[in-house]
């Protein structure tokens, strides 16, 4: 019984063009999730404030959106390895500049700002273009598996590199974090330079236009009006991304809450990943659910839940309990909601890559992207604004309740995505 609930390793095992991928952009993941914590603590440390954090996602969203769209057309339209090495190295040049300015000493916000909407335009572009790549190399009846260790490492990154982030910045500032990242970030470069071409499948009645432009992007909405089931996976992230996102809390709680510094940070950060760890670490039967869009709303529900937690345990640190306690049950909370996130994680992306047909998966992934990473940063601009006003505990508390609300509701509203088979995929 402990050997089926274990990670399911074949397409690491049988497939060395995933397994190059795979350890490649595991290691860049651990620098950039490095240099996210250094940004929000180097922002915090500058301006003293939550709102100003939360401008990071502003800065963030913006190139998110425009760039995830086009790239996602881009590899619809050209072989999918280039477009994602190329955006590669723009993101690894963009690591190269945050480590300079922060050898020199810079104390400008609006650089730092600057660093981010570049990274985030460049990581916009690739992303769509790499994971379109994956159904290209594996076998179908794969790619639940491949998921779970795709957000097996992710999690391990957000573990590893939070907690790095927070010893390096406590020891030696922000240099040696970003230093680190543009070390790390050539392990991706490396693992699609080594990849052979991977150019769009055209099957029959592709009637996509051939040259990248709007008319492309805006072909990739119109087929998500026509498949529900691909919509929902985006509805239902954006809900719990956009009412419920704890990151650009965590600065105010390691400075003033529960202290610790940027310890606690990269300790708040980590317990997210911990939990999905631990959730891919027995994810061995996740290729048996058939209900998985089912999976998806109970998932999402219970991100809600752990975010409340959090909520609970900011608000218990203000005299209620230990500062000791309060950030056990807050890591606790964290890890939940991390767990929480990773099995939702596996069954949006494959339910994407199963269900939509080869012609639209980079367009497909574009959206997906945007949703993915833009929508906490949005969470992260409304959250830091409330925050501002509420404080900190209750905004957490609050955006978990409003979190399960809306999965209720959606639920209500689309009934058939909580029968989507796996056996008969459909979008």
């Amino acid at each position: 019984m402990l050997r089926s609930l274990l990670p399911d390793l074949t397409p690491f095992r049988e497939n060395r063009d995933y397994r190059r991928l795979w350890t490649g952009f595991t290691l860049s993941n651990v620098g950039s999730q490095m240099a996210v914590v250094a940004v929000g603590l180097q922002v915090y440390d500058l301006t003293g404030s939550t709102a100003s954090v939360g401008l990071v996602g502003l800065f963030a969203l913006v190139p998110l959106v425009v760039m995830g769209l086009y790239g996602g057309a881009l590899a619809d339209h050209h072989d999918r390895r280039l477009v994602g090495l190329v955006a590669t190295l723009v993101a690894s040049a963009t690591s190269l500049v945050a480590a300079a300015q922060a050898w020199a000493g810079s104390t400008s916000v609006w650089l730092l700002y600057g660093i981010v909407a570049v990274w985030n335009g460049a990581f916009a572009v690739s992303s769509p273009a790499r994971t379109s790549i994956y159904p290209r190399i594996l076998e179908p009846a794969q790619l639940p598996a491949a998921n779970a260790l795709s957000v097996f490492a992710m999690n391990t990154a957000m573990t590893v590199g939070p907690l790095l982030a927070g010893v390096l910045v406590d020891r030696g500032g922000y240099r040696l974090a970003y230093t680190a990242d543009a070390v790390l970030t050539l392990a991706a470069v490396t693992s699609l330079w080594r990849l052979h071409p991977v150019p769009p499948d055209r099957g029959e009645g592709d009637d996509a236009p051939r040259r990248v432009g709007l008319r492309s992007v805006l072909d990739g909405f119109g087929f998500l009006r026509t498949a529900p089931n691909v919509r929902m996976t985006f509805v239902a992230d954006i809900a719990a991304m956009l009412l419920a996102q704890p990151r650009v809390l965590f600065p105010a709680a390691g400075a003033v809450i529960l202290g610790g510094g940027a310890t606690t940070v990269g300790a708040l950060y980590a317990a997210t990943a911990v939990g999905g760890i631990l959730a891919m670490t027995l994810s061995g039967r996740l290729g048996g659910v058939r209900r998985q869009g089912a999976a998806i709303m109970v998932s999402v529900a219970g991100w809600g839940v752990g975010i409340s937690g959090l909520g609970v345990a900011l608000l218990a640190a203000d005299g209620l309990v230990s500062r000791e306690h309060a950030l056990l049950l807050a890591l606790a909370a964290m890890a939940f909601a991390g767990a929480a996130d990773a099995v939702s994680a596996v069954f949006r992306t494959t339910i994407l890559q199963s269900a939509a047909p080869d012609r639209m998966r980079g367009r497909l992934q574009g959206v997906f992207i945007v949703v993915v990473a833009g929508g906490p940063r949005l969470g992260e601009l409304a959250g830091g604004g409330v925050a501002e006003r509420a404080g900190e505990g209750w905004t957490a508390v609050g955006g978990g309740i409003a979190c399960v609300a809306a999965v209720v509701l959606l639920s209500l509203w689309q009934p058939g995505f909580l029968r989507y088979d796996a056996r008969r995929p459909t979008p």
